[in-house]
């Protein structure tokens, strides 16, 4: 049979496709990878036989990164005769099939649309500094809200909240430009952000975008938070614990979960040096406790922070004269940190915390 008359071999990305949901549905993760970061090859009549008016058997190569490649290798051939009888499952074709499947190690190749919302695509795009800052407005610890626009007005307010501590929010419905390509920009975000929030309401599920965004945040390794609001986390997402959480609430337990993240530790620092007022001192104050370690030079500074800024000191979370609603203020978390090197040189609201 000439090349030219073959059919089976351009119906290939439509059977990927479908493969691609059926792996999805089943949690068949490794195949899935496979086929989603493949370069794919297909070898054309690579068979022949002349039974029954002959058929005609076709090979496929998929060149994987690296990465991928170190961890299939041990399973490599059960993969290569499954792929291939995958294939042969979910077509129809007369007198052609695939005879033979080929995992080897190669490069990353572009895929389409179903590659991306598959949520294992690892992705390589790097994203330069300034259109980092243009999609984020702000520098800070950088948080991808991802939601339902129905509550917009919600994560609009949460945003305003996280940024007390330090976190510069993206929320799409709010800070893409109208004459900014919408896709785009999304995944200008998602491929700069520090960690990824699912705010699960119960609706979730029901947008366009959402699990695009989810399966984004898969593939880029980045923290993930799924914040509890009506629903539980589900597909790629479901490995992840969710958070019980409420709009009143969300922000001070999505700051105690990443605050000991290094990057989130120095803003969040950051924060405590420009606090402006009791208000955001106490709310400030409410991750003290959850903060595991600080080195000496990073325990200097907090204090000396609270030593430069009235506001930090009027604040009952950090001067400790209501631990009974607000903790024991900063001079116990300061000890906890050192072993015991700070005191306060007086009872005072005016008193400073020095090393002794």
């Amino acid at each position: 049979m000439a090349q030219s008359e073959f059919k089976l071999p351009s119906r290939l990305e439509g059977i990927l496709g479908v493969l691609s949901k059926i792996y999805q549905k089943s949690g068949e993760n490794e195949k899935l990878s496979i086929i989603v970061n493949a370069s794919i090859v297909v070898h054309e009549g690579l068979e022949h036989d002349n039974w029954d008016g002959g058929i005609d058997g076709h090979g496929v190569t998929f060149s994987v990164p690296e990465q991928l490649y170190l961890e299939v290798y041990d399973s490599r051939a059960r993969f290569q005769e499954e792929l291939q009888k995958d294939l042969n499952a979910h077509h129809s074709v007369s007198g052609e099939y695939f005879s033979a499947v080929t995992i080897e190690v190669g490069e990353l190749a572009s895929g389409g649309d179903w590659r991306a919302q598959s949520g294992r695509l690892i992705l390589r795009k790097e994203v330069a500094p300034e259109d980092g800052l243009r999609v984020w407005k702000a520098e800070g610890y950088r948080l991808f809200l991802s939601h339902k626009s129905e509550v917009k007005e919600k994560v609009a307010a949460l945003k305003n909240e996280l940024a007390v501590f330090g976190i510069t929010g993206f929320v799409a419905h709010e800070d893409i430009h109208p004459t900014s390509e919408w896709q785009a920009e999304i995944e200008t975000a998602l491929m700069s952000m520090d960690s990824f929030v699912a705010l699960m309401t119960p609706d979730f599920h029901d947008s366009n975008w959402t699990d695009q965004e989810v399966g984004f945040a898969v593939s880029r390794g980045v923290p993930i938070i799924a914040a509890r609001l009506g629903l539980d986390p589900y597909g790629f997402i479901g490995k992840f614990q969710g958070l019980p959480a409420t709009w009143d609430n969300a922000a001070v337990e999505i700051v105690r979960l990443l605050v000991n993240q290094p990057k989130m530790l120095e803003c969040y620092i950051q924060a405590i040096e420009r606090c402006s007022n009791w208000d955001n001192a106490n709310r400030l104050a409410k991750v003290l406790d959850v903060i595991n370690q600080v080195d000496a030079r990073t325990a200097n500074r907090i204090a000396e922070a609270y030593n430069a800024n009235e506001d930090l000191r009027g604040g009952f979370g950090f001067n400790g004269s209501r631990p009974w609603l607000y903790g024991p203020g900063l001079l116990a978390h300061l000890n906890r940190w050192t072993n015991g090197a700070f005191i306060k040189t007086d009872a005072s609201r005016e008193g400073r915390l020095v090393r002794s």
